[in-house]
């Protein structure tokens, strides 16, 4: 067995992170999808300083210190596993949209917390992962779906986050609707009341179960049970364009729901197995990313020294 002291180092590390959606319309902080949209990162390890640089999304506007969110995260996994990496060099090539709803945030935690794993040595343990990305982020359904790929349902025990990873009907497909806009996830949920009726909760309740019928196996079934009575609509005043766009999809019959905290519109579906028309082009100002369903979440690349 290989203990601590049997640890290589590496010259570097690679990691693949993929965007989310998180809630999917009623699964509130619990349901997420991995989509194929990337950040990459390169750690090379070496000195006794951090150098960041950032390329893509976030570039000029992200710190480039010890407190850029995969540097963060990347200490908080060394912690974690007992290691030490004094200094290196961080490259983000960062492709998921900031401040959009599409798990930015949580693919730096999970994609630095991986990035540990890799400098310490040690394979992802992905469900440790979990749990430290939970104890960074708040709350697992962004990070839960990007540790572990495909469909995932997150919840928490106490204050440690866990997830089950379930597979998506084959052939699904998310078409993700970008604004130029962006939303705070904190002025999102500010938004959200304390209270809501037990009625729209019993029902997000049933559609919530829904949905994970209709993405395992029941396609034909997304336009209904991606309805929510929870959240979406208490948010519109962060986003009044992403709401607009919900109801105009919708009433097309196209499965639309607004992407985690927002402002992205994503409609879910399978194209062989699409009764209506395919989703239109992207409105003025937006960008349209046709994405499938990325089956393996966070990956990583070690090399060796030596």
């Amino acid at each position: 067995m290989e203990t601590k002291d049997d640890r290589r180092p590496c010259d570097q590390v690679r990691v693949r992170v993929p965007a989310t959606s998180a809630n999917l319309g009623p699964g509130f902080d619990a349901l997420g999808l991995a989509l194929t949209l990337y950040d990459d990162l390169i750690v090379t390890p070496g000195g006794s300083g951090v150098t960041v640089e950032v390329t893509g999304s976030g570039e000029g506007e992200v710190p480039l210190d010890e407190s850029h969110l995969v540097v963060r995260s990347i200490r908080r996994g060394l912690e974690a596993l007992g290691a030490s990496v004094p200094g290196f060099t961080l490259r983000c090539e960062n492709r998921i949209p900031h401040g959009r709803g599409l798990g930015s945030s949580s693919a730096a935690i999970v994609g630095g917390l991986a990035a540990a794993y890799g400098l310490a040595g040690e394979p992802v343990d992905r469900e440790r992962l979990v749990v430290l990305a939970n104890e960074i982020e708040g709350h697992p359904d962004n990070v839960a779906a990007a540790a572990l790929g495909g469909f995932t349902i997150a919840w928490t025990e106490g204050e440690t986050g866990r997830a089950v990873r379930l597979e998506a009907v084959e052939g699904l497909a998310a078409v993700a609707y970008v604004p130029d806009n962006r939303v705070l996830t904190k002025e999102a949920r500010g938004l959200l009341p304390s209270v809501v009726p037990h009625s729209a909760a019993a029902a997000n309740a049933g559609k919530a179960a829904l949905l994970v019928a209709a993405l395992t196996g029941r396609p034909e079934l997304l336009l209904t049970a991606t309805e929510d009575q929870l959240h979406q609509e208490y948010r519109e005043p962060a986003m009044p364009e992403s709401l607009a766009l919900v109801h105009k999809l919708r009433g097309s019959g196209l499965p639309a729901i607004v992407s985690g905290a927002g402002p992205t519109v994503v409609v879910l579906g399978r194209p062989d197995g699409a009764r209506t028309a395919p989703p239109p082009p992207p409105p003025d100002g937006w960008t349209r990313y046709e994405l499938a369903i990325d089956p393996v979440g966070v990956q990583v690349w070690s090399l060796e020294a030596g």
